[in-house]
Order: C-alpha cells, then sequence, then structure tokens
C-alpha cells in the first residue's frame, strides 16, 4: 500500500486541527493524526466521509459532504441504560466475586472481573449507538462486505493475504468517539460512509469495524481480533463457500460464542461464485455445522444468529443485510444482550467451583457423631463409672462397719506403688485419645465437605484443622475440671440414720464382748445368754446394715455417675462445637451465600442454592 504521501491514494479525513485539536484514547494528534476542521460553531469532526480515487480512474468526483454542519463528535450522547435484570445479575456477580476473592484464586475469576470491568465502562458510553465487528477468516470477503455496507471504498481489498493489518471504523452518526476510543482505534483509521439520507436513516447509529483476519499468520492481527471480539456488541462472521467448515473458526470462536447467538450475524459471502442451488446446498450445511457447535438459529420467530447469503462483489442480498443490521441497530438492544451472554458464560465457567448437584451441610446425626466421639476420647464413660464407684466407695466407708474397714486399709497398706507402670500406662491412654479426636475431627471433616466443589470443600477441612490444633490438650484440661466435683460425693437423707445404725451394731458387739470378759475374769455374774445374744445381734446385723446401705446406694451412685458423665460430655461436646464445628459451619455458611448469589446471576431460584 502506498503512503499518505501519494495523491492518487490518500484518504480525506476531517479531522482534529488548529485550536480544537486534542488527544483522544486511540488517536494521535502528531502526524500520524487525522486533519481536520472546525466549523462555524466552533464544532470539530473527527473523520467525514472517506474516498478513495483509483489509479484508473483519478479524475472521478469525491463524494461531497454533508451541508449542514454536524453536531460535535465529541459531545456524549445518552449513556446506555440496563434493565432491572440483568442490573441484578451484575450485582450479583459482583456480589459473588467479592465473597469468593479468598477461597478462589485470581485466574478463577478473572473472566467474572473482566465482565463486572466491561459492563461498568459500557454502561457509561453511549446508549444510541451498536458497535457490531465484522470478522472472517483471510479471503472470506469481509472487506467487500464492510465497503458495500458503507457505500464508499473505506478497506483495502485485494489478493495480497492478509490484506486488513488493523482495525478500520465506520460510524453512522455522531456521538460515538468515546465508544470508539474503548476500542483503541486511532484517529486515522475512523471512517464515514457514503452521504444518503436513506442509507443514514436505516442504519442510524452503528459502528461497524473491519478486523483483521482471525487466521492471520501475524500474530498481532489475532491478538487484533480477540481483543475487540471482547468489547463490540455484535458481530459478523463471514465465511466463504471453500472455509465455512474451517475447523479454527468453529473451535476457537463460533462454539465458545455459542450463548452469544443472539447478537451473531453468519454470512455466506462468494455466492456469485456458486453455480445453481450450490448456494442453497452450503447454507444447510452451514446451519448443520452451526446445531452442532450449539448455535441456536434465529429463525420461525425463535431467538438466535441470523443467517444470511450474499455476494459483496455483486451486491446481491446487501440489502437484505442492510435491512437486518437496521432493525438490530434501531432496536438497541444488543449491548444488553451480549451483556447478558457475557454474565452466562462467566457463571458456566465458575460453574465446577460452585455447583456438584449434590446436598451439602452437617447433619445433627453428623454432630452428635462428633461429640461421640470426642466424649469417648476424653474418657466421659470412664469418668462416670469412676464417680459410680466414687460414690459407692464413700458409702461403703460411711455404713461398713470398722472392722471391715481396718482391714481394707490394712491391705492398702501392703499393696506396692506401682507408679512407673501406672505413667506408661497413662502415657498409652493419652496417645489413644489424641488419636480418637483426630480421627473424629477428619471424620465431621469429611461428612462437612461431602458434595462440595473442591476450593469449599478444601476450605471446609482446612478451618477443621485449624480448630482441631490444641484440641486434645483443651479436652484434657476440660476433663480434670468438668470429672469429679471436689470434695466428698454428696450423701443422701438416709444415710445419717444408717451411720447410726452400724454404730449400734457396733457397740452393741462391743457391750457383750466386755460383758463376757467380765464373766470370765469374775467381775460379773455368770450369764452367758445376754452378752452372746448381743454380740451376734451386733455382728450379724453390722454386715446387714452396710448390704442394705449398698443396696440403696446403687440408685444415687448411678445417678451421681451419669451426672458425671453428662457433664463431661456437655463440656467436649461444647469444646468441639466452639474449635471444630462452628469453623467449619461457618464456611459452610459463606459456601451458601455464594451459592445463593450464584442462582441469582445465573437466574435460578434461590430455594435450589443449597443444593
Amino acid at each position: 500500500m502506498k503512503g499518505d504521501g501519494d495523491p492518487a491514494r490518500r484518504r480525506r479525513l476531517w479531522g482534529r486541527t488548529g485550536s480544537a485539536r486534542r488527544t483522544d484514547a486511540g488517536g494521535s494528534d502528531g502526524p500520524e493524526g487525522a486533519v481536520g476542521r472546525t466549523d462555524s460553531t466552533g464544532a470539530w469532526d473527527d473523520g467525514l466521509i472517506a474516498r478513495r480515487v483509483s489509479e484508473s480512474a483519478g479524475a472521478q468526483q469525491a463524494v461531497a459532504a454533508a451541508a449542514e454542519p454536524r453536531v460535535n463528535e465529541r459531545q456524549e450522547t445518552a449513556a446506555l441504560a440496563y434493565d432491572g435484570y440483568l442490573r441484578t445479575r451484575l450485582d450479583a456477580l459482583r456480589e459473588l466475586v467479592g465473597l469468593s476473592r479468598t477461597r478462589l484464586d485470581s485466574r478463577t475469576l478473572a473472566e467474572a472481573g473482566r465482565v463486572l470491568d466491561e459492563a461498568t465502562a459500557r454502561r457509561r458510553l453511549s446508549g444510541q449507538h451498536t458497535v457490531v465487528a465484522i470478522a472472517g477468516a483471510t479471503g472470506s470477503g469481509k472487506s467487500q462486505l464492510f465497503n458495500a455496507l458503507a457505500g464508499v471504498t473505506i478497506s483495502e481489498t485485494g489478493v495480497r493475504r492478509p490484506t486488513t493489518a488493523a482495525p478500520i471504523v465506520c460510524s453512522w452518526s455522531d456521538g460515538a468517539a468515546s465508544l470508539i476510543d474503548r476500542l483503541g482505534v486511532p484517529g486515522r483509521l475512523r471512517r464515514r460512509p457514503v452521504q444518503s439520507p436513506e442509507a443514514e436513516a436505516q442504519l442510524r447509529g452503528l459502528v461497524l469495524i473491519d478486523l483483521p483476519d482471525h487466521d492471520s499468520a501475524a500474530v498481532q492481527h489475532r491478538e487484533h481480533v480477540d481483543r475487540i471480539l471482547a468489547l463490540v456488541d455484535a458481530v459478523i462472521w463471514v465465511v466463504d463457500p471453500e472455509k465455512y467448515a474451517d475447523a479454527i473458526l468453529h473451535e476457537r470462536y463460533l462454539r465458545p460464542m455459542a450463548g452469544h447467538a443472539e447478537v451473531m450475524f453468519i454470512v455466506l459471502n462468494q455466492t456469485d461464485r456458486l453455480p445453481g442451488e450450490a448456494t442453497e446446498l452450503v447454507l444447510d450445511d452451514l446451519r448443520r455445522l452451526l446445531d452442532e457447535d450449539g448455535i441456536p438459529l434465529g429463525e420461525y420467530g425463535e431467538p438466535g444468529a441470523t443467517v444470511l447469503a450474499l455476494s459483496a462483489l455483486t451486491g446481491d442480498g446487501i440489502g437484505e443485510l442492510r435491512e437486518a443490521l437496521g432493525q438490530f441497530v434501531a432496536e438497541r438492544g444488543a449491548p444488553v444482550r451480549r451483556l447478558s451472554a457475557d454474565v452466562d458464560a462467566a457463571a458456566w465457567r465458575l460453574r465446577p467451583v460452585y455447583v456438584t448437584g449434590r446436598r451439602t451441610g452437617l447433619s445433627e446425626e453428623a454432630r452428635d457423631e462428633f461429640a461421640a466421639r470426642l466424649a469417648d476420647a476424653v474418657g466421659a464413660t470412664a469418668a462416670g463409672e469412676a464417680a459410680e464407684r466414687a460414690w459407692l466407695r464413700n458409702a461403703n466407708r460411711a455404713c461398713g462397719t470398722p472392722w471391715l474397714r481396718l482391714w481394707r486399709w490394712y491391705n492398702d497398706l501392703r499393696e506396692p506403688a506401682t507408679g512407673r507402670v501406672l505413667s506408661r500406662g497413662q502415657a498409652d491412654e493419652e496417645a489413644t485419645a489424641r488419636q480418637r479426636v483426630e480421627q473424629a475431627v477428619r471424620t465431621v471433616a469429611d461428612r462437612a465437605s461431602a458434595g462440595l466443589p473442591v476450593p469449599w470443600a478444601q476450605a471446609v477441612r482446612e478451618a477443621a484443622v485449624r480448630g482441631s490444633q490444641g484440641l486434645p490438650e483443651a479436652l484434657d484440661e476440660l476433663a480434670a475440671r468438668a470429672g469429679l466435683p471436689p470434695g466428698r460425693p454428696p450423701r443422701p437423707g438416709w444415710w445419717p440414720v444408717a451411720v447410726l445404725a452400724q454404730a449400734s451394731m457396733t457397740l452393741l458387739q462391743v457391750v457383750g464382748g466386755l460383758w463376757l470378759v467380765g464373766q470370765i475374769v469374775g467381775v460379773m455374774s455368770p450369764n452367758l445368754g445376754v452378752p452372746v445374744l448381743l454380740m451376734i445381734c451386733g455382728i450379724v446385723g453390722g454386715p446387714l446394715v452396710e448390704w442394705s446401705c449398698r443396696m440403696a446406694a446403687r440408685g444415687p451412685a448411678r445417678r451421681y455417675g451419669q451426672d458425671a458423665e453428662r457433664r463431661l460430655r456437655e463440656a467436649a461436646a461444647g469444646c468441639g462445637r466452639a474449635r471444630v464445628l462452628d469453623p467449619v459451619a461457618a464456611e459452610l455458611l459463606r459456601y451458601r451465600e455464594v451459592r445463593e448469589q450464584y442462582a441469582k446471576v445465573t437466574g435460578v431460584e434461590a430455594a435450589t442454592a443449597t443444593r
């Protein structure tokens, strides 16, 4: 392509100059910037009618500009307004990203963040314009189609590939400068279509972009395509009879953008090269491929992609495309539909980290089992049995015969100390208790994380592990504090009577024995019946009173042991709940919150969010 210094191939651009010159987001006010004019009102224009003078017809008359002065291109038009449904979804997506940042990596949330940024940026810009990109493969004729729609040669066409090296923009009305700035297209690549009241009325609000080839060998060209396709409101895919089934087009672009069917036009170009009914056969095969890509077709009033056949070279079918584009732009719904499709795509990519199709949560049965495991680890049952034995032992000491207590005391003195064996056994018991606590934590963590997506399941397990640190020591301290109460076990009301009865039996034995001794030494008159009877009553009555007290003490002792076991179980359950279950429940609550937000993003009823 010849340089701008060649007058035979120069594009005449009305741009920024003089005192009104300034730099926009993608343009330049230097040597490469467009040369413009200033009208009588001081308004300036960033590009009017573009014309090319062919080398063979250098004297061809240029297309005239509009007589009336145009409105300042930099004057902002009404901003884009989102409906309530889209605003709700965007707010939910923003809340979802905020709640998930501490649980998901930035790469997972990158697409959702990009959609939110683009939605915010697009909302500030014109709602009266629709940005449509023309994309296609090398040799598909998209630049010819771009020129045919503009009514003037703007984008170069030819046999050299690639022909289009940078995006070129054509705007049918003023006020789209900020939109074009967002695309990064410099002022020297911004054009106006041929001046025609009919064309301007039909396509008013259209901003058309001719993209480089998406299959270009130049990496920079493909980067241009990918970047701008993420920013435009709609796209016209131009295919030709030879490469309409190209794998790159379908696998890299059409299939991933299947959810954007409502803002897509699929145009079969170069139908002038097809004989007879071959065009319909190719269209049918193209529709089949689109169906395999998951792209719904907008036929019979159903929402979906528009499929057309035309020839940009002969002009056949251009009017039909122009009419479809005019109706599409007049509706002014493309930006909202595009953003809705972007939200759908972002939500679908996030689905594996939010939805598994299984019920989640920690059941009461799992909570009770965890508490029971901790109670076993802390020895609640053994502590209750020990309390019961202590109560019975205290009863035996208070209500037993003096001779039996003396015998037990003597046996206790004769038993050797076994401190080393007890210490080893105590260490083994502590190790076993620690293993039981760890097993209980693992079990409850597995049950709580069952059915959760991987990131949230990992978060639940980490919360359980953090809470379990120091839990065995806390349970040991709890067992020492909440086990047996200090002092002796409480005594029932009949206890003093039993002690008095046992003392009476002992007194009878002593009196009977002294009486017999007095008779033997001659101090008292001989009479064996009464002292022997007293001794027999004391000897038989003492064990009988002790046995009766033991039977009567079973009930209170059992209740005392059960109370001790219950206190220890409740204390162990409270410790486990505070250290493990509450952090796990907090993670599950956070997951339920993000599931509710995700349900709002996808439009699913919140009632199904916890499933």
